[in-house]
């Protein structure tokens, strides 16, 4: 007899299903696992036999063959534990064979027979959704797996309560979801002194998810204005929230299946590796740009990133996707973030102070920023000066809107923006908007072109800098409530690309 279990293996944040047959066939005494296995699976007989044994159950004195089908997909992790276990049991015909084909499992056992939480449960759900299957997985994972709604889920806690469950002696009652974590404290915008006008950049930026890029010297405030970043962002809508999570479930970060409506933010040290930044590494998890997802990377002290790094970074913030290819995977992830990073003028960080600047000045400035590629500087479509704040000003009263305030007209811009793009796949923001429909929502009237085209000549924009202009000064509009641009929307997107632009 030939039982079948079902599973999934990850392919990036896609579940791919694998079909786990078991036979018990007469022969010399032998546990194998065929179908492509890696370490971690194959290790899988030990700890199955082992969690028999725990619940008094022998297996046969015979050849019991499990393949994971399709044969040519690598299978990675510990997940496949529990589908072994219940296709081995429906096999030896302890559970009901016809109940076990009806159900996605996933989770990795104990020597006792207990159930360990593993991650991929949220995209494991989604896929026994579209299969209209149960899921099955460890108590510890059905919270997260339970927020698809489509999907029955039932979260055992041991080896035990699977058997009594399919026996009909404990029927297991379906999961529900995690509770929707609280958003961490965030810190207040007005507490940051003077800065103005980098706090309007920050609140535009915001607004239309544009990349930003802020210079200064050290302890202009520039990190400062990053913290309270989150504070202003519109909280994840229900799909992005579900997208969020399932990067988030495949790097085992939902903690007790709780999902949060806050957006990302990731803030990697500059000593971070490729495969930490991309993705890489064994069975290709995903990076820190793809954990940023609908949120924020932060890049604090950019030029010191390695230059490889900084370069693998701008096809993603293009695209808004990366594939991570190895010799034995090839896997896409989603990476919609938005940049922001920092960066001092030179290495001592006092180029635009004439009295603290070192000797190397300006070749200093121009060797250090210089480890930012052109073209990666110019997918930012704010940059700016952060001067050093004066030390009378310190003692001044907090001054400008609070992050309240400020959150509430980000999330007025977003709202336009929602009812803009709606109907049209793949666009939610200014930033994601090009072609014809930028053209649609951003035409310059012609004083605006004229203006345009006087600053392309004089300072040499790009076709793909004249194109985040528009997108800069379309999220302008759309915080005054503008319909239509104009040339005081047009002139304020101009300043914020070119003060910096000079500089590198």
């Amino acid at each position: 007899m030939v039982a079948h279990a079902y599973t999934v293996a990850f392919e990036g944040v896609e579940a791919r299903p694998v079909e786990v047959q078991c036979a018990v066939t007469p022969g010399v005494p032998a546990f194998a696992i065929v179908g492509l296995p890696d370490k971690a699976v194959s290790e899988a007989r030990e700890r199955v036999r082992a969690a028999l044994t725990s619940m008094a159950i022998a297996l046969p004195s015979k050849r019991i063959t499990v393949n994971l089908s399709p044969a040519d997909l690598p299978k990675e992790g510990s997940h496949f534990d529990l589908p072994i276990a219940l296709a081995l049991l429906a096999a030896l015909e302890i559970v009901p064979a016809d109940q076990v084909s009806q159900t996605v499992a996933l989770g990795e056992l104990s020597l006792d027979g207990a159930l360990v939480a593993v991650a991929g449960a949220l995209p494991a759900a989604m896929a026994a959704a579209e299969e209209d299957r149960t899921l099955l997985c460890p108590r510890a994972s059905g919270p997260e797996a339970a927020w698809v709604g489509a999907c029955r889920v039932l979260a055992p806690g041991t080896l035990t309560e699977v058997v009594r469950h399919y026996s009909g002696a404990a029927p297991l009652p379906p999961c529900e979801p995690g509770e929707v974590r609280p958003a961490p404290t965030q810190r207040d915008l007005r507490d940051v002194k003077g800065q103005e006008r980098a706090k309007r950049a920050l609140e535009i930026a915001a607004a239309g998810r544009h990349h930003l890029m802020l210079v200064g010297t050290p302890g202009s405030g520039k990190s400062m204005l990053a913290a309270r970043l989150p504070g202003i962002l519109p909280p994840l809508s229900a799909a992005e929230a579900l997208e969020t999570s399932m990067v988030h479930s495949l790097a085992g970060l939902l903690d007790e299946g709780g999902i949060s409506r806050a957006r990302p933010f990731r803030e990697p040290h500059h000593t971070a590796s490729m495969a930490a930044i991309v993705g890489g590494g064994r069975g290709a998890k995903p990076g820190e740009i793809s954990l940023a997802h609908n949120g924020v990377l932060f890049m604090d002290e950019l030029p010191e990133y390695p230059r490889t790094v900084l370069e693998t970074l701008r096809q993603p913030v293009e695209t808004g996707e990366v594939m991570v290819a190895r010799a034995n995977a090839h896997v896409t992830y989603p990476c919609r973030f938005m940049l922001m990073a920092a960066a001092n003028p030179c290495k001592c960080g006092y180029l635009t102070e004439p009295s603290r600047a070192c000797a190397r000045a300006p070749g200093c400035g121009e060797d250090y920023l210089g480890r930012i590629s052109g073209p990666l500087m110019d997918r930012f479509d704010l940059r700016l000066e952060v001067p050093p704040v004066a030390f009378a000003d310190l003692d001044l009263p907090a001054s400008g809107d609070d992050s309240a305030t400020v959150a509430a007209r980000v999330a007025e811009a977003r709202a336009r923006q929602a009812e803009r793009f709606a109907g049209h796949a793949g666009l939610r923001t200014n930033a994601d908007a090009e072609g014809r429909m930028l053209d649609e929502i951003a035409a310059p009237d012609a004083e605006s072109r004229a203006l345009l085209a006087t600053a392309a000549d004089r300072f040499g924009l790009s076709a793909r800098g004249y194109h985040r202009v528009l997108r800069v000064a379309r999220t302008i509009a759309d915080l005054d409530g503008a319909e239509r641009l104009a040339r005081p929307h047009v002139a304020e997107a101009l300043s914020y690309r070119l003060v910096a632009a000079s500089e590198v």
